[in-house]
């Protein structure tokens, strides 16, 4: 089987007991819907969803996360608040997966359903959470390392840059994406793979071009696994004068990256499903306060996008914009 999720829930489907409610005082539930930042859009794509989902049920969506990807302590506040505030349920994009262990826990015990959606948490948070919605990361990690190595025709040098640590999601795409390359090109020399972009498109500049200064006259390949450093490393490249020379492989979209796409400077881009994963997670949060049944764990699916499907109706629906 090709499912790697860190998190594991050994059930394909839930029926929990309870009963149906609106909230214990009667009012609309309340669901809390937490990114692990707000300014990409992957982000503001997974709160259309999440919004989407909470008109079609009549129910409140509390949109809040930190505004850098990088703040754990302000994602652990978040969390804790809203505890506090007692929500009926939390939908949350851990950005540490076993740091945010512990609020989980507590949010469960204080009888909050939790589904957790685009990255894994640590296999310690249990039955805490109800469902687990995101990518099957490390498939899709295989898919761009298998078609960066037919970009190159088996050989070659390529650099992989990774994003922060803790983010259970960009580990496994990268895990995936070496696994990809090896089994299909075990010709082709990975020349660095540990250096990370962190959680801005900044920091991920500044490591991109450290990366080209010292690799970049002999490199054919590259790979990122997520929104800020596949920008970052666009950018390095562009300045390098390398941009449409070598085979680049990136995930996630925004106006810059489909632009970048179009005009060559890169080769394919995993497009993830943040509409529906938000969607999603706000659906099987209210099925199971409700005692209905729902599954426990939804690959949200990744495509591949290129210069051969980037106008076809599949890919057009996977890059809808957020209503504003």
């Amino acid at each position: 089987m090709r499912r790697e999720f860190i998190l594991f829930l050994g059930i394909t489907a839930v029926s929990l007991a309870g009963c149906a409610k609106e909230a214990s005082d009667g009012s609309a539930l309340r669901i809390a819907v937490i990114p692990k930042g707000t300014t990409h859009e992957f982000w503001k794509s997974g709160e259309a969803g999440a919004r989407k989902a909470g008109a079609e049920l009549g129910i409140e969506i509390i949109w809040k996360g930190p505004q850098r990807e990088s703040d754990r302590a302000g994602q652990l506040k978040v969390v804790e608040n809203f505890i506090t505030q007692s929500v009926d349920g939390i939908a949350l994009a851990p950005l540490d997966d076993k740091a945010l262990v512990r609020p989980v826990k507590e949010a469960a015990a204080a009888g909050i359903k939790v589904a957790v959606w685009d990255s894994g948490l640590d296999e310690s948070a249990g039955d805490a959470v109800i469902s687990f919605v995101a990518t099957d990361n490390f498939f899709a990690g295989e898919q761009c390392g298998r078609r960066l190595a037919d970009l190159l025709g088996g050989k070659g040098k390529v650099i992989m840059l990774r994003h922060a640590v803790g983010h259970a999601s960009t580990t496994k795409r990268a895990e995936g994406f070496l696994s990809g390359i090896k089994k299909a090109a075990p010709e082709i020399e990975l020349v660095s793979v540990d250096q990370r972009g962190g959680t801005s498109i900044d920091e991920a500049i500044k490591t991109s071009e450290n990366l080209l200064n010292q690799f970049g006259d002999s490199i054919q390949g590259v790979f990122t696994p997520n929104e800020s450093t596949t920008q970052g490393m666009l950018r390095a490249l562009d300045e390098a004068g390398l941009a449409g020379k070598v085979a680049f492989v990136g995930f996630d979209t925004n106006d810059t990256l489909l632009d970048a796409l179009r005009d060559k400077k890169i080769s394919a881009l995993a497009v993830q499903d943040p509409f529906r994963m938000g969607y999603t997670a706000v659906k099987n949060i209210v099925a199971a306060i409700k005692g209905e049944d729902f599954e426990a764990q939804v690959d949200t699916g990744a495509v591949l996008l290129d210069l051969d499907n980037i106008d076809s109706d599949k890919i057009r629906k996977l890059l809808r914009k957020p209503a504003n």
